[in-house]
């Protein structure tokens, strides 16, 4: 501490005699010669900087101006061309190639030109290079939709862009919609002409490309919601200086233009420090016969300030002694052997308790002072080091005249002073304190030996309650995770066989008779299953009504017979309250014959045979086998490959016409779920709906083809084709969805064109009647619904009572027959009749031929649907069949309205 105060004051020193009266002429010289610099040079900066501002600004107006004629340049180039096909809508590919080609003569910025009526590409320019683009329907493709319906939806040209090529590069697409003459002079809508300008040409022809351009332009998107926008030109990353700025709009779409130097904004070094170094001289003669003068001041008091810094440090020592002979709290003692002296300074009587007005003290004075039990060691190590001339050492305890114990720590030095007398010279201090937090260490250890014991044990038991179920006292999944790890590490070459067992008809007694006799059966399974296994056999239990039981060294024989013996005795009635409770049990079964299986493997093997015995009709027992490892791969795959489906939108819709049974105008639409898978085709439902729905994304889908629906419904209308109704399954999992009745509010169609299909094995009648009020809030907002294959499922007559469905789709299994068979016409007779006595409107599926539909049509039913009349059909498709209505010719007596 006195090293670090006396370099503190040599370094203050010198720091506070620059600060003397000597040198304040020279520092208030210095502090306004500063000002005026950086005041100078701010002004001399800021008047080069806004002149390079005003040349970039220049600049970038140019390019600007450049850009903007060129890009309308081209929009209007494309409107005579637009005109051009107006005019005659008729032209062929060869013909609207040479016009596009006269039109763009004189321009080097288009990419290429595709002209789409009812949005389907059917001529482009260059034909050479984008034949390929022919057939593109836009209202199919993900990119392009949006952009097409937004020129349906406002009838002007729609500009975006920049966007990136398929053939490489960036482009500028301009999408212009074209009408023609309809009935009574009106224009309709026919198409959309999408022109692509080439952005690369577009930057060269606006100078933005120059090898000459004196700086560093960027041009990014700038979104009307007020989001960031991309760069899409020049430096991708924002500019760490301030740039000039200039705002481009075109059509629909705002650039911002950002430009600085190329050098930057900062000035160049000579620039700056030419001026400065003018200035710090011009400081520099100033203040250096100022310095001087305080030089020379200083040096007349440098002796002074020595003298003083020597009684400054004669001040400090003596305050250091004083100091430490306070605080350190040390008794000073010396005993003159020879002369048999002792002397104590004022320290020693306080330790030892002596009044200070008492006499001289003497070697018995101390003896007397030492506690009794310690005094003989005391004396014998004193002694010791008189007789040996060595260092002293010892440590005792003094009794206080009022009873009170302390304990003294002593060391002395022998040595010989002038005359030759030997002396002892030494110090005490008290460490009864010391002492006193040792021994609280030493039981405070003890304590906390006795707490480490006991939360131990607490672990132990914490342990074993982790890994058993409290329940049942079986050993849990955390267990059994445990041992498998054990038995893979330990790579044992005998036979593992691994039993997983599940209760039948438990849920039914835990929902009939409550969670306590489930919980009975749940101890009287465990108990039964450890009554009929081996000793060296581990039992756990891993779930609600789940157990595994693993077993080594056993044959094939020996586990089936052991699993049919559980299952017996599982099987074995419990009375509960009076109650006869049966439950059965479902087990799979898997063995490992080598070293190479993993037991998580294993497990899984076992998992997989439990799902085929209860797929099997439960209370079985089921090996794994290879073939089930087999339709598991499958099953994984094909769900894989669903959720890359969804993630790819390969599922689509495809639509089914209904036909009125008397007029056979269509009268509506069924749209059904299609997977275009990318190597198998397009797949049906049955294909992929039983694993989509263990996945829980059957109403994903739904909400897929619901959307086409719509999609194509309003397609159908823009080209004039007025079907009143578009019909979509919906699932009992898209029923219970709680989003369902938001999403289909925010839906845009007229009440009454929208219908839901329900299948008929969405039981109404029992669990499933909860969806009821479900289905009411849906026709509350103006869609109908129906129910679908009416006949083989669940419905029945009390489920019509209950709904009330706008349609009845009878089942194809109940059509097929009718042409042959008397009774089946009078079953769908009576079907029909049900129907018209609560005002359902009746639908009849698996039209196949026309004696079918003859005679569905006599029965009186309302709408016929099938492949005698029309196949499911793609959305290009429809709208082709549709439009040419040639099914008229296939049946006698129709007319076409």
């Amino acid at each position: 501490m006195l090293k670090a105060y006396d370099a503190g004051k040599n370094g203050i020193a010198p720091f506070r005699r620059f600060f003397t009266l000597h040198y304040v002429p020279a520092i208030v010289a210095i502090i306004a010669m500063l000002g005026i610099l950086i005041y100078a040079d701010w002004l001399n900066q800021s008047e080069v900087m806004q002149a390079k501002r005003n040349a970039v600004s220049d600049q970038v107006s140019e390019i600007r101006t450049r850009l903007e004629n060129n890009i309308n340049g081209n929009i209007q180039l494309m409107r005579g061309l637009v005109a051009a096909v107006e005019i005659e809508p008729t032209m062929e590919q060869a013909e609207f190639e040479h016009i596009a080609r006269h039109v763009t003569a004189n321009s080097n910025q288009f990419r290429n030109i595709a002209v789409a009526p009812n949005f389907v590409v059917r001529m482009v320019y260059p034909f050479e290079t984008n034949q390929q683009v022919i057939g593109l329907d836009y209202m199919r493709n993900e990119r392009q939709r949006p952009a097409a319906l937004e020129v349906l939806d406002t009838q002007k040209v729609v500009v975006t862009g920049p966007i990136k090529l398929v053939q490489g590069g960036e482009g500028l697409v301009a999408r212009f919609p074209m009408t023609i003459e309809g009935g009574y002079g009106q224009n309709v809508f026919w198409g959309i002409t999408s022109a692509v300008m080439d952005m690369q040409a577009l930057y060269r022809d606006s100078g933005l490309t120059s090898s000459t351009l004196p700086i560093d332009v960027s041009i990014s998107t700038m979104p009307r919601d007020g989001s960031v926008g991309e760069t899409f030109f020049g430096k991708r990353d924002t500019p760490a200086s301030d740039p000039v700025s200039s705002v481009i709009r075109i059509g629909h779409e705002d650039w911002l233009i950002t430009a600085e130097p190329k050098a930057g904004w900062h000035l160049s070094f000579i620039q700056i420090w030419r001026f400065r170094l003018l200035l710090l001289f011009g400081e520099f003669l100033v203040v250096l016969p100022m310095l001087w003068a305080g030089r020379l001041m200083e040096e007349r008091q440098r002796s002074a300030l020595k003298l003083a810094q020597r009684e400054d440090e004669v001040k400090r020592m003596s305050h250091r002694l004083r100091i430490a002979l306070q605080t350190s709290e040390i008794g000073v003692w010396e005993y003159n052997i020879t002369a048999d002296q002792l002397l104590w300074d004022k320290r020693m009587r306080d330790l030892y308790d002596i009044d200070q007005e008492s006499g001289t003290i003497s070697y018995e004075d101390w003896r007397r002072a030492i506690h009794p039990d310690d005094v003989d060691e005391a004396m014998r190590s004193f002694a010791a080091s008189v007789d040996n001339d060595v260092n002293y050492r010892s440590e005792f305890r003094v009794v206080w005249r009022n009873g009170d114990i302390r304990h003294v720590r002593a060391i002395g030095s022998i040595y010989r002073d002038s005359t030759g007398n030997r002396k002892i010279v030494g110090v005490n201090w008290d460490v009864t304190a010391d002492v006193q937090l040792q021994a609280d260490l030493r039981q405070a250890k003890r304590q906390s030996d006795e707490q480490n014991r006991a939360l131990e044990q607490a672990r132990l038991r914490m342990e074993s309650a982790a890994l058993h179920d409290a329940l049942t006292g079986l050993p849990n999944r955390r267990y059994l995770d445990r041992v498998m790890v054990e038995l893979d590490t330990a790579r044992l070459a005998d036979d593992i066989t691994i039993l997983h067992i599940d209760l039948d008809r438990f849920k039914d007694i835990n929902d009939t008779l409550g969670h306590a006799a489930g919980d009975r059966i749940l101890r009287h399974s465990a108990k039964t299953l450890r009554e009929n296994i081996r000793e060296n056999d581990f039992l756990a239990r891993i779930g609600g009504d789940e157990f595994v039981i693993v077993s080594r060294g056993v044959g094939l024989d020996q586990i089936s017979a052991m699993a049919s013996r559980l299952i017996d005795a599982i099987s074995k009635p419990v009375d509960y309250e009076g109650h006869e409770c049966r439950v059965g049990a479902s087990i799979g079964i898997a063995c490992r014959s080598n070293e190479g299986e993993g037991i998580d493997e294993l497990l899984v093997n076992a998992d997989i045979a439990l799902y085929e015995a209860k797929r099997r009709g439960r209370n079985r027992v089921e090996h794994f086998t290879d073939t089930l490892r087999l339709v598991a791969i499958n099953t994984k795959k094909t769900a894989d490959e669903i959720l890359r489906g969804l993630e790819q939108n390969e599922f689509i819709a495809h639509f089914q016409p209904q036909f009125d049974a008397h007029t056979l105008e269509i009268v509506g639409i069924e749209a059904l779920a299609r997977w275009d898978h990318p190597s198998k085709g397009m797949l049906p439902p049955s294909a992929f709906l039983q694993i989509a729905e263990s996945l829980k994304v059957v109403s994903t889908i739904d909400d897929i083809i619901l959307n086409q629906a719509l999609l194509q419904h309003y397609r159908l209308a823009a080209n004039g084709i007025h079907i009143p109704k578009v019909s979509v399954n919906i699932s009992a999992q898209r029923l219970r969805d709680e989003t369902l009745l938001d999403r289909l509010r925010n839906l845009s169609f007229r009440p009454g064109t929208l219908s839901f299909e329900l299948l008929e094995s969405i039981s109404l009648d029992g669990h499933d009647g909860e969806l009821i009020p479900q289905i009411e809030k849906i026709r509350d907002l103006g869609i109908d619904i129906d129910i679908d294959d009416f006949g083989t499922g669940y419905a029945s007559i009390v489920t019509l009572l209950k709904l009330t469905p706008k349609r009845l789709k009878i089942d194809r299994q109940l059509i097929l027959p009718i042409v042959n068979s008397t009774s089946q016409q009078r079953l769908v007779s009576s079907i029909i009749e049900i129907g018209r006595s609560r005002g359902i409107e009746i639908v009849a599926e698996g039209v196949e031929t026309i004696a079918h539909a003859e005679i569905l049509r006599d029965l009186g039913c309302n709408v016929l649907q099938g492949y005698a009349l029309s196949k499911p059909l793609s959305p290009a498709q429809l709208l082709e069949f549709a439009s040419e209505r040639r099914w008229f010719g296939n049946w006698p007596g129709a007319k076409a309205g």
